[in-house]
């Protein structure tokens, strides 16, 4: 075996495959090794490895061979691209685990409490809807906010083609104006309204789109959920004129005191952004400014933070539920700060640490509108 080059067995050994498995992508012509052994075997190359792992990838997160083809065939796509691709994937199943394991941790709580659990909810639980029923929490919360989207469509200026990168269900696309979505997950593009904007299937990292494409790319409240968030907004630099973004953030020191919810009861939410950019970082990614964004007391939008003069709405799952913080701390700080919450509101205790708060129309709680 010549230096840098593997035989089938032993490929075959490293990534825990069979030789047969290896011998059908060959006859397939999915990934053929291009090299020859000193004795006139055939070998893997470097870069027939590389596309084995991403057949492999693809393969394990349940694609069909088919698409897989299509996927590394993509002149497009990079081994980077792919990694990007793959991170996202791997985080959206992430995501549906995180997500059953908390449905599984309620039934075993009321079963604890001797409730009943209906047929319906045990289907839901292991089903395939599981992860449907949570997302479909978002679009039963996660409204346009009026005067947050007056914000961002002010920022727009005068464009008239608009790229939506991480769209979601489509709220704050205007509606005067020729969009273009951009969505990975299958869960969000299912719950977009009939009739709204074209949505491409693609992740922010690598957009399908020439350079200068579109009069502005926005982004609202999704570069949290990138996999490699600096590469995003450099994509969204590249393919618009004008780039729009709201964010987050996390430059200033503690800046997870300026929100009660995060100081007091979930102190967790630090880990949840701990590999964030900075905003700094971000505003020269796209070279913009930033501008806060303060939330209205009665926030139509069901964001995070939209709750906090109404401290009893984080008491109620389906509004959590189209909360993705509570899915990335996981079950267990979640019930202890729904618990202490409900406890101090009960006692007044919250009241006396947040009385000043009732005399606020809006709130800065690090909402930011990136501009470029």
């Amino acid at each position: 075996m010549e230096e840098d080059h593997w035989t089938v067995g032993h490929v075959a050994e490293l990534a825990d495959v069979s030789v047969r498995t290896l011998h059908h992508y060959d006859e397939i012509k999915l990934v053929q090794p291009s090299a020859r052994t000193a004795a006139g075997y055939r070998a893997y190359s470097a870069g027939d490895v590389e596309r084995l792992r991403e057949v492999l990838a693809y393969r394990r997160l349940g694609f069909g061979l088919r698409e897989i083809a299509e996927l590394v065939d993509d002149p497009s796509t990079d081994a980077v691209a792919h990694l990007r691709r793959l991170r996202g994937l791997l985080l959206e199943r992430r995501d549906r685990a995180d997500a059953m394991v908390t449905a599984i941790d309620k039934e075993l709580d009321a079963r604890a409490k001797g409730l009943k659990v209906t047929p319906e909810e045990q289907l839901e639980i292991l089903g395939a809807r599981l992860y449907d029923a949570i997302g479909g929490a978002y679009t039963a919360t996660r409204r346009t906010e009026p005067r947050i989207a007056a914000r961002i469509w002010d920022a727009l200026g005068d464009a008239q083609t608009v790229l939506n990168v991480g769209a979601g269900t489509g709220s704050y696309e205007p509606t005067d104006r020729e969009v273009t979505a951009v969505e990975p997950s299958a869960v969000m593009r299912g719950q977009r309204p009939v009739g709204s904007a074209p949505c491409v299937t693609a992740a922010a990292e690598n957009l399908p789109f020439e350079d200068r494409s579109f009069d502005v790319a926005m982004a609202v409240s999704t570069v949290h959920h990138w996999g490699d968030p600096m590469a995003g907004l450099r994509e969204m630099r590249r393919v618009a004129r004008r780039v729009v973004v709201l964010t987050f953030d996390t430059d200033e020191p503690r800046w997870q005191d300026r929100f009660w919810l995060t100081r007091d009861y979930l102190p967790e939410f630090v880990d949840v952004l701990a590999d964030f950019p900075s905003l700094a970082g971000m505003a020269d990614a796209i070279g913009g400014r930033a501008e806060p964004v303060p939330i209205p007391w009665d926030c139509a939008d069901g964001l995070f933070e939209a709750y906090w003069r109404r401290p009893e709405a984080y008491l109620e799952d389906h509004v959590r539920r189209a909360m993705s913080v509570w899915t990335r701390v996981g079950p267990e700080p979640e019930q202890r700060a729904v618990r202490d919450l409900a406890a101090d509101l009960e006692s007044g205790r919250w009241a006396e640490r947040n009385g000043d708060l009732a005399d606020l129309d809006a709130a800065d709680l690090g909402l930011r509108l990136l501009i470029a």
